[in-house]
């Protein structure tokens, strides 16, 4: 215990031990500078750590699409084969249509082969139809086959046949209208930047090269970029815009940069319903009140216009507290040439005799001469006032 209370009333205090050596000297120099170059080039250079960031962005996306294309000898315009017609961030191409006809609400034999038949016990093994609800019954359609009958939009759909896609889709183009808005700087800008002219717009196709800011885009190009064959695709390819934007530069230093990829590019891989496709109906109503329609089923190539950025401004705080960090990280070169001083070089013991030292004795010894020198002074006082008596 006593140990214990004599260690706790301690103190300790820097000495300064000089080290001639070139190895210890040259490493510590060397740590110094690899710190020094880390937060000039990293951290302040590279991260920008002097600045507040913003990374809550704000967007709003429009789209338009424009083209002509021929499908099965009809001619189809941006209202037949884009879906939805809102021009929003997320939109679908239709490639190829599979229509059933007038269809009508009643009772038909189901399309699909799993539901052959020839007693209704058959029928009763499945719990749902395919393109309505069963009825129980087996339906002969001749004396060989018979399906399960069901309830619903009669007749049901035949989605096996084999369609060519529409071959215009790949010179179809969208134009893409972007705003974003950082709000912790309240600053606001579009993709359409103000150094493009009307004319410009209207003539030109973003590629990679040489109209980088062009806000018009070709569907094959895209296509490409994502790194996917046009004739076999049917899936979702995101367009990224990202906007990465130091505010301590000028305004027309902040532009977006556009990049491509298939969002689903494990579906390519996947035998179970590959690629995109969706339906989507027609109604009608025929002279004596009856409804029927037209059920389309539509394989397309979806687009996802994805918005992402941050944008980034001097600021005091963050610049002092890097830069205190900085200066308190040189130190770690003193601990590291500490380390190999006291443990890998020859002379260790010399070295750790010279950088501490305890001077416990020395100052039991100035506490001694103190107390005595007090009760000798105690002691000629007393027998002096003995004398006076």
């Amino acid at each position: 215990m006593w140990s214990c209370i004599t260690d706790f009333f301690t103190y300790e205090t820097t000495k300064s031990v000089v080290v001639k050596s070139w190895t210890i000297g040259i490493i510590n120099r060397v740590v110094q500078l690899l710190i020094i170059i880390y937060f000039i080039w990293w951290v302040f250079i590279n991260e920008k750590a002097y600045q507040i960031t913003d990374t809550a962005i704000e967007s709003s996306v429009l789209t338009k699409v424009n083209g002509f294309g021929v499908y099965n000898n009809t001619l189809m315009d941006v209202a037949d084969y884009v879906t939805p017609t809102q021009g929003a961030s997320v939109f679908c191409i239709i490639t190829k249509l599979i229509k059933t006809e007038n269809q009508v609400q009643g009772y038909c034999p189901e399309a699909e082969r799993k539901f052959n038949c020839t007693t209704d016990s058959d029928c009763k093994s499945h719990t749902n139809g395919g393109y309505g609800v069963l009825t129980g019954r087996c339906v002969h359609i001749n004396k060989s086959k018979g399906m399960c009958e069901i309830k619903g939009w009669c007749p049901a759909e035949v989605d096996t046949i084999k369609t060519t896609p529409m071959k215009e889709v790949e010179n179809f183009t969208v134009f893409i209208k972007n705003s974003i808005r950082f709000p912790t700087f309240n600053y606001t800008k579009g993709n359409v930047l103000p150094t493009l002219t009307d004319e410009y717009v209207k003539k030109c196709i973003f590629d990679t090269v040489n109209n980088t800011y062009c806000p018009i885009f070709r569907v094959g190009d895209m296509v490409r970029y994502a790194q996917q064959n046009f004739t076999e695709l049917g899936g979702v390819i995101g367009i990224k815009i990202d906007w990465m934007c130091d505010l301590d530069k000028s305004d027309d230093q902040c532009n977006p940069s556009y990049s491509f990829t298939r969002l689903d590019a494990m579906s390519q891989h996947n035998a179970v319903s590959p690629g995109y496709n969706f339906r989507f109906a027609k109604y009608f109503k025929m002279k004596n009140g009856t409804d029927y329609r037209t059920l389309v089923k539509a394989y397309a190539i979806r687009f996802d216009v994805l918005v992402n950025g941050n944008a980034g401004k001097f600021n005091m705080i963050p610049t002092l507290i890097n830069m205190v960090a900085a200066f308190t990280s040189v130190g770690v070169g003193t601990v590291l040439c500490d380390i190999i001083l006291l443990n890998f070089l020859k002379g260790a013991e010399q070295y750790k005799a010279k950088k501490f030292e305890e001077v416990k004795q020395f100052i039991n010894h100035m506490v001694q001469r103190v107390f005595y020198g007090l009760m000798h002074k105690l002691t000629s006082c007393s027998c002096k006032l003995e004398l006076h008596k």
